[in-house]
């Protein structure tokens, strides 16, 4: 039998990855971290066939994440998952799984926003109090920090995201997949020993980033005879330095001292340095998810769940809808006083 605290079961299925974990608000805080992810053959995901690869590997994952931490589902004080933002197909699996576990065990539903569940789950494990938010992903690209009960969004991209941009760049140059041994990004290895090619378009508004245009230019480039290591260190560098620029012009509106980087392509070594060389320069501090929950996770899920629960943000399971472009400054944050 477990010991005393809060225990809930978390769920990740906004994209690539089926995610389950069992968090407690008792250190150590994460008990269980199982993942299934899916790989598509080629291209980029495919909703709804990765919502099939998660309905046939999720009963496995949940068993697995139960078993680690211990537990089970009857000892268990809430159930989260993620309802969004994330592709339809994908999310519902998750959703549809969560709300039987609380229908059947009368447990707590928890509706977690996705990209809160990315920043909470940073807060928690770098133990940054009040940062400038820098979320990068494959579906997201947004600066944001914490006014009164929200995350405000202070800059987005107007267009595609980073992580986007950069994958959709290395499948088109024929490096796929997007990844290498270690979670470096195809176009960081792909950049070494690059050189700067003049004429790129460098596209910031206010503290709003777009890489579409940029996206379009590396491609023609390419076609045109431009060697890849050189778009791929030119782009790399003008994407980079944009989101840079708009996480400087932040810090300065916001008067804060600490930078948290969250998302999958925070782990990028690479932009890492850039960031600690701007926030140096500031006399601020940059603090980044550990690489293991950069990416999609259960974890993060379970985690946001526990402090959803203690300020009593439960969602009957027949009003827990999913919502594809929930927004992170849309979600309720009750654990800000």
């Amino acid at each position: 039998m477990r010991g005393p605290g809060t225990l809930v079961l978390g769920i990740e299925s906004t994209a690539h990855t089926f995610g389950v974990a069992v968090a407690s608000d008792k250190e150590p805080h994460i008990l269980s971290d199982e993942r299934h992810k899916y790989v598509p053959e080629k291209g980029g995901i495919h909703p709804l066939e990765a919502s099939l690869s998660f309905m046939k590997h999720a009963p496995t994952v949940i068993r697995k994440a139960l078993e680690e931490a211990g537990v089970t589902p009857r000892e268990l004080d809430g159930v989260a998952a993620a309802f969004g933002p994330g592709l339809g197909p994908c999310l519902r699996v998750g959703a549809t799984a969560a709300r039987a576990l609380a229908a059947y065990y009368h447990k707590p539903l928890l509706r977690v926003n996705h990209a809160v569940a990315h920043v909470e789950i940073g807060r928690l494990l770098t133990g940054a109090r009040d940062p400038v938010i820098v979320y990068l992903s494959g579906g997201n690209t947004l600066i944001a920090a914490q006014v009164g009960r929200r995350y405000r969004v202070f800059g987005e991209t107007l267009d595609v995201a980073l992580g986007n941009f950069m994958d959709h760049f290395t499948r088109e140059a024929g490096l796929a997949p997007p990844y290498v041994v270690g979670g470096l990004h195809q176009l960081d290895r792909c950049a070494e020993g690059g050189k700067l090619i003049p004429g790129f378009p460098y596209i910031v508004k206010g503290q709003d980033v777009s890489f579409s245009g940029l996206l379009t230019h590396a491609l023609r480039a390419l076609k045109a005879g431009h060697r890849l290591e050189d778009v791929c260190y030119t782009v790399r560098e003008i994407a980079y330095s944009a989101i840079i620029e708009i996480t400087e012009r932040a810090l300065a509106h916001t008067g804060k001292n600490e930078v948290l980087l969250v998302g999958g392509v925070a782990a990028s070594p690479v932009l890492r340095k850039k960031f600690e060389v701007m926030a140096a320069e500031r006399g601020a501090t940059v603090k980044v998810v550990p690489p293991k929950y950069a990416v999609d996770n259960g974890a993060m899920i379970a985690w946001t769940g526990v402090l959803m629960l203690r300020h009593g943000m439960i969602t009957p399971p027949e009003k827990a809808y999913v919502r594809q472009r929930w927004r992170i400054d849309e979600f309720e944050l009750p654990w800000f006083t």
